[in-house]
């Protein structure tokens, strides 16, 4: 974790803003954390480095008003080429050609999608731990987990994986 990566989202918002640092830094700066901390915590199920600098390298001010905000989608919503499993085997391997409505929002508003967290089974579990993609951990305390329905998101978010 650095600073960045653990700071506001408004705080990394107004830095970005006043050009004290650029959209690719603020995602090499969530990738190093993601590819540092989620071997252990396994919050995020679908990420792709390469996928978040094209993003960032796209970013312009005029991108919008979360333009550059790195971000991550619980895998029960619908990002375009990205898994959205819903936590189960029912689900697995679907990959949505379509971005949920809040999806498109967020892109058009310029942030830019780390990728999507895990979530136990149709989000009904206390905790998040299912079979094919295994447990997230608290990344507090990695005896517990992160806890249900939003468990990936959670984890990520306290972690500085995503803003």
């Amino acid at each position: 974790m650095t600073e960045l990566t653990t700071s506001p989202a408004t705080q990394i918002l107004r830095l970005l803003t006043e050009k004290r640092i650029t959209p690719v830094e603020v995602a090499e700066e969530h990738i190093r954390a993601i590819e540092s901390l989620n071997p252990q915590l396994n919050a995020l199920v679908d990420f792709d480095a390469d996928r978040v600098r094209e993003q960032a390298r796209r970013v312009t001010p005029n991108s919008g008003p979360l333009a550059g905000l790195p971000v991550t989608v619980k895998s029960s919503i619908s990002v375009a080429g990205y898994k959205c499993e819903l936590g189960s085997e029912l689900y697995r391997g679907n990959v949505p050609r379509e971005d949920a409505t809040v999806v498109a929002r967020l892109r058009a508003a310029g942030a830019v999608l780390l990728g999507t967290t895990n979530a136990p089974e149709l989000l009904m579990a206390y905790e998040t731990d299912i079979l094919h993609c295994g447990r997230t951990s608290n990344p507090w305390n990695p005896a517990y987990s992160a806890l249900g329905s939003s468990g990936g998101e959670s984890a990520a978010i306290a972690a500085g994986l995503s803003a």
